[in-house]
């Protein structure tokens, strides 16, 4: 892709999991398609070879995004003081991994358990979380860290779904450091407009993240991807990049049982990761700063070929 973007794919397009005797083969695959940066799945810091895994990617020529979450026993929005304290030292340790893999950026969801809450939560529950986050932020931001949040749809969270949510989420918190993770893919359930959310979040967002309605291929779905692309680039966001992807045969049982990814949506991973490269393209391609390149190339092509015809009369 021509498009001067910071492009990052989802590890679980390629490969179910980070298993090292696979990884060299799907790494390569995210990089010969052209993306600059991999999400990694959620992993246990105590379950792993930091350095290892850290080295294996950055000889593919990629750069590591990590995922933190919260489970049962260590909640930064959990009503026991204890359990919130437990959550935040799981988000520091993420961060350490993260810096230990060699990576400068941790999205994921700290802000509370995965999965579809019986009822909203309270006003102290979002305090507790945000304020606890904040903390988590700061701590990575002093390590070259950025850290994000991703806002979900309401299956899967209900404590920050939509864009405005999230920056009331970011205010809360008290951290300067902590920026916005949106998904195209959650958006298209929650928001009224994509295009709008992408405008509120603007001043916090630090990862916009493109994934189809149907979870398969960018370019077949609901949603305008490069649309979107275009739209986002004229408002002036300037920052990352992802593309995701989720297919049943691609996954591991029980996270595909988790994300809801019943079928089959694709079964090339490199042509997929490919084409979503092009998808993003005509979306760059179709922007103000697109157009700009545009003119820029042409304009050096032709000083090129003027430089070429006066060296040829000259001989």
């Amino acid at each position: 892709m021509n498009a001067d973007l910071d492009l990052a794919c989802h590890l679980n397009v390629v490969v179910p999991n980070v298993r090292l005797d696979a990884l060299p083969a799907a790494l390569g695959v995210i990089a010969e398609t052209g993306y600059r940066r991999v999400v990694l799945p959620p992993l246990n810091p105590d379950e792993i070879d930091g350095g290892r895994l850290g080295a294996t990617i950055a000889a593919a020529g990629l750069s590591p995004i990590t995922i933190a979450v919260q489970g049962p026993g260590a909640d930064v929005s959990s009503n026991d003081r204890d359990e919130r304290a437990r959550g935040l030292e799981s988000l520091r340790r993420c961060v350490e991994m993260t810096r230990e893999l060699g990576g400068d950026q941790m999205n994921g969801v700290p802000y509370g358990p995965f999965g579809k809450y019986v009822s909203p939560p309270t006003f102290d529950e979002r305090k507790w979380s945000a304020e606890g986050v904040g903390l988590a932020a700061d701590y990575a931001h002093e390590l070259g860290i950025m850290m994000t949040f991703e806002v979900l749809n309401r299956y899967e969270t209900a404590m920050v779904n939509t864009a405005q949510q999230a920056i009331d989420f970011v205010q809360l918190s008290g951290s300067q450091h902590l920026r916005i993770h949106l998904d195209t893919f959650h958006m298209g359930v929650e928001e009224s407009s994509v295009d709008e959310a992408i405008r509120t979040a603007l001043p916090y967002l630090g990862f916009l993240e493109l994934g189809q309605s149907g979870r398969g291929p960018l370019e077949s779905g609901v949603l305008d991807i490069p649309d979107i692309v275009r739209q986002a680039l004229n408002d002036g966001y300037r920052g990352r990049w992802g593309v995701e992807a989720f297919s049943r045969d691609g996954l591991d049982p029980e996270v595909a049982d988790a994300l809801g990814i019943w079928r089959t949506t694709f079964d090339d991973a490199r042509t997929l990761a490919g084409r979503a490269q092009h998808t993003v393209w005509r979306g760059w391609s179709a922007s103000a700063i697109g157009h700009q390149a545009a003119r820029l190339k042409r304009k050096s092509d032709m000083s090129l070929s003027t430089a070429d015809r006066f060296t040829q009369r000259k001989e």
